[in-house]
């Protein structure tokens, strides 16, 4: 079923309960919306493009924070039958303009926080005819409609554009961390199957509340939120990653899954340790699900989340945009004892493990992860060349090393590009970071390789340490000492390790930072 009309059915069975509430604990803000007003909401603002000349297989970009318009305006351009074009809010000004640029967009619909990057660029922008802009009206650029007024252009009747499964739907793009970002075309069909997949995973059912913390630009986000959508259940914004505003969301609006990364897991178990969070003063018997995502998952951090919350089914969730978010291959809620694997395939998902000439190889040998499922997109969208080199008769290469166990079990390895070649040997930062953080005064770590003349790259490690605590090089040193000497950190930075809005580690950031650095130790 196409998502719009998903929607349209919650409106008619649903449509006086609570669809989206939105939390900004900063401001002491709480604002909702029922599955009505949501789907009356959507098809206002389509009517609105709609008469602005907007149509089928035309590009609006969508660049806005997490708020309580992003879901109806991404529904609102889908109704269109126009490709919805999220952005990234980390975008720079001339990312924006390189995606604008590609997608050769008609319309762009943004935010109070991008207001001076949109500004910048406003003038080489030629195919953008119409802006909208939500937010204050006073910091309403003058080339901007404001929303309200544009929302009240458009009849809240279903504009009634014919759109099937096969139909283009939205053009993600990138993060580009790596380097230019790359537009990801994913069909309808694409976000009916992200719908089908997590809701077979996490068995949603209407009496579900999901938190959604992360943004919402990101298929994985909004994609395990699909989840709850397809069975009419709510959901709650929560704006803003503090441990003490996550547990009085769950608490407070009876969530009962929630997905997180894992700097924000780790905080959590940290601010209970600490003693800031006491979790008798909240309600939290009904929450069920925790799930993780979006990058590797340390082992030691589930053991220790299940001493604190024993009860909670646990799932590790892998996948990428090109595979509409999540869910090609999972955990499964009852493979605890599988924790650091990735999982299995998902629902109506295959994979195998390939060396360099798409060879399927062997179990327990590493090589590259490829999947093939209803999610793979349909192409890098104006970039023939990645197409190519990306996707195979159906099936995607990830870009993922990984291994497969003699149960099943995919083990992701690390990502292709992120191997360290140090004197001849293979070493995956992965396995490193893990080791690192069974430490109890270890935060977060970081393992990448930098240029070294006799052995091409040497393993350096950024570690970011607990809140109070203190750790010398040598007793980071003795600690290695359990790892195999080619694989232990010949360098150690004691530092933040940066992550991006998805909770993967801005590698890219840390070879540029360390490369050529030489105040910390290093062994001869």
């Amino acid at each position: 079923m196409i998502i719009g009309e998903i929607l349209a059915r919650n409106a008619r069975m649903y449509g006086d309960e609570i669809a989206l509430i939105e939390r900004e604990p900063a401001k002491d803000k709480r604002v909702s919306i029922t599955w009505k007003e949501f789907d009356e909401t959507a098809n206002r603002i389509a009517n609105a493009l709609i008469s602005k000349g907007i149509k089928k297989g035309d590009k609006v970009i969508h660049l806005m924070m997490n708020c309580l318009e992003w879901l109806p305006l991404y529904f609102g351009i889908l109704r269109t039958g126009a490709w919805a074009v999220p952005l990234n809010f980390r975008f720079t000004a001339g990312d924006i303009r390189y995606c604008a640029e590609i997608a050769e967009a008609k319309a762009m619909i943004f935010g109070e926080e991008f207001i001076d990057r949109v500004n910048a660029i406003k003038e080489d922008l030629g195919s953008i005819k119409d802006y909208v802009f939500v937010g204050p009206d006073g910091l309403k650029p003058e080339y901007a409609e404001h929303y309200d007024a544009f929302l009240k252009t458009g009849p809240p009747e279903d504009p009634r554009v014919p759109v099937n499964l096969l139909d283009e739907a939205a053009l993600y793009f990138t993060s580009g961390t790596t380097g230019t970002p790359k537009p990801i075309l994913l069909t309808q069909r694409n976000l009916e199957s992200a719908c089908i997949t997590e809701n077979r995973h996490h068995n949603q059912t209407h009496e579900d509340n999901f938190l959604c913390i992360p943004p919402l630009y990101h298929t994985g986000a909004k994609m395990h939120w699909f989840g709850n959508f397809i069975v009419g259940a709510p959901a709650v914004i929560l704006k803003g990653i503090k441990p003490q505003w996550i547990i009085e969301a769950v608490s407070e609006e009876k969530c009962t899954i929630v997905w997180l990364l894992v700097p924000w897991a780790q905080d959590i178990l940290v601010a209970i340790e600490n003693g800031e969070l006491k979790l008798q003063d909240y309600q939290l018997d009904q929450w069920r699900l925790m799930h993780i995502g979006a990058q590797p998952v340390p082992p030691s951090l589930i053991k220790n989340w299940k001493k604190v919350f024993p009860h909670h089914d646990y799932d590790t969730d892998y996948g990428l945009s090109e595979t509409t978010g999540p869910g090609c291959v999972h955990l499964g809620l009852d493979n605890l004892h599988k924790v650091g694997a990735i999982g299995i395939p998902g629902f109506d998902w295959e994979y195998k493990i390939v060396d360099s000439d798409l060879n399927t190889l062997p179990k327990g040998e590493v090589g590259e992860l490829m999947v093939k499922g209803p999610g793979v997109m349909k192409e890098y969208y104006k970039n023939p060349e990645a197409t190519g080199t990306t996707l195979f008769d159906g099936w995607l290469l990830t870009g993922d090393m990984a291994r497969v166990d003699e149960d099943g079990f995919i083990w992701l390895v690390d990502r292709k590009k992120d191997v360290i070649i140090s004197g001849g040997e293979n070493i995956f930062p992965v396995e490193i970071e893990d080791f690192l953080l069974e430490n109890t005064k270890i935060q977060d770590a970081a393992v990448i390789g930098v240029p070294d003349e006799r052995l091409g790259e040497i393993v350096t490690a950024i570690v970011q340490l607990k809140q109070g605590q203190e750790m010398t090089e040598e007793e980071f040193l003795g600690y290695c000492e359990a790892l195999p000497r080619y694989k232990r950190p010949r360098k150690v930075f004691f530092d933040d390790v940066p992550r991006n809005p998805t909770g993967k580690i801005e590698k890219p950031k840390l070879r540029k930072k360390y490369a050529g650095r030489t105040e910390s130790f290093k062994i001869s």
